[in-house]
């Protein structure tokens, strides 16, 4: 089936989904290109673009990830994929948007695709995958068979954790690329962002061992991970026998000691969810030094960065929308802990992302909202395209702003 057809299948769908329900959405589509963040105008024209997405996803009975480097759609793989979360999360938040039943619906199918992966243990993204979609999903409807869900992917989270490392287990290294660079227990920065299934679920059971291993993970990757600058490295690899840290590494950004944008994010990100479940000290000063690295950093246009800050060939290098939006999520966090210390950087973000720059034209784009991310470009894989997970920690900066800003 072609492109035509799957439009053609999109707007029979959306005109359906119009007239079977009663709709709650906000209807402004002009955008302010100001400082005067217009976020119901973006989040309208978000709803539009997703709901055309959505239409032919559902057509397809897959999850849209990205755009090939030849333009065609990239679904997540079926049998596992640590984006797979990231698109019924994005309905979620149109759900929690607009009020309106149908996004609800559209959620539940979409996450149902990947439920039994609950209980995969070779993977350390089920926090990622689980707390994204059905965590969010708890969140809005209290439904008791999404917490069974989240509770079962932590018990399989949980079984990577070492307690001799004090870490959870990234990759395994018995196959693929990882196999090639000598690792025995690679542990990435990314890793920061599964620990709030592990909080959440000891809150659910009462049962601590799950938060305990999370603040282990979160304490061992503060003392190791991070440079005087409070820049962080992208993988540390330790010895499972000893805990003892073998390589300092990266995998996504262009050298061992450049600062690979997306894991500044992650690790800000991090540190601000470990805050709130814990209220330690530690962890908001650390969210706050790796927020003032990264405002700080000269590499970036209006705050929107290049993929890495240590790139050769800036400006000519691709930008990384993706690393913007879980910064500026990450910041509207902070803000509360800070008496909106970062307002106006969180508002630099969001003004740059809604231009037409970094906002795709309704219909365009395979129906991803932004332009511009990166995956990884070491493995020639992901460059300049649009991301599901860009869009997802836009959609939630854009709520966590209206919350905090447009009560």
């Amino acid at each position: 089936m072609n492109i035509k057809n799957y439009l053609s299948i999109a707007v029979v769908i959306v005109l359906m989904n119009s007239c079977a329900t009663k709709t709650n959405t906000v209807t402004k589509t002009e955008v302010t290109k100001t400082n005067a963040i217009n976020v119901d105008a973006v989040l309208a024209d978000a709803e539009k673009q997703l709901a055309l997405q959505t239409a032919i996803a559902e057509s397809q009975n897959k999850i849209p990830r990205t755009v090939t480097a030849d333009g065609e759609m990239h679904w997540a793989h079926q049998n596992f994929d640590w984006t797979e979360g990231f698109f019924p999360g994005s309905q979620w938040f149109l759900y929690q948007a607009t009020n309106n039943e149908i996004w609800k619906t559209r959620a539940e199918k979409s996450q149902a695709l990947f439920e039994e992966h609950k209980f995969r243990k070779t993977n350390h993204d089920l926090g990622f995958v689980f707390n994204n979609s059905f965590g969010h999903g708890y969140e809005l409807t209290g439904n008791e068979d999404f917490k069974a869900v989240m509770i079962e992917a932590a018990k399989s989270l949980s079984t990577r954790f070492n307690p001799t490392v004090g870490c959870i287990q990234s990759w395994d290294v018995d196959r693929g690329w990882q196999a090639e660079r000598g690792w025995k227990y690679p542990v990435i920065i990314d890793n920061m962002m599964n620990l709030e299934l592990l909080f959440k679920v000891s809150e659910f059971t009462g049962d601590p061992k799950y938060k305990e291993i999370a603040i282990a993970h979160a304490n061992t990757t503060l003392k190791n991970h991070f440079r005087a600058d409070n820049s962080s490295y992208h993988v540390v690899d330790y010895d499972p026998e000893t805990g003892d840290v073998r390589f300092r590494h990266t995998a996504q950004g262009t050298a061992h000691e450049s600062a690979w944008t997306r894991g500044q994010a992650w690790g800000l990100y991090g540190y601000a969810l470990c805050y709130r479940y814990t209220k330690d000290p530690a962890y908001l000063d650390m969210a706050k030094k790796i927020a003032s690295y990264i405002i700080n950093q000269k590499n970036q246009k209006n705050g929107i960065p290049y993929w890495d800050y240590d790139a050769e060939n800036i400006p000519n290098e691709p930008y990384d929308v993706s690393a913007a939006c879980v910064t500026a999520s990450a910041l509207l966090e902070l803000n509360t802990y800070t008496n909106d210390a970062y307002k106006a950087d969180v508002e630099r973000i969001l003004t740059s992302l809604a231009t037409d720059e970094f906002t795709a034209e309704i219909g365009t784009n395979h129906n991803f909202i932004l332009k511009h991310s990166v995956g990884s470009i070491p493995h020639n894989a992901e460059i300049d395209v649009p991301l599901n997970y860009a869009d997802y920690y836009y959609l939630e900066a854009l709520l966590r702003y209206k919350e905090q800003y447009e009560k």
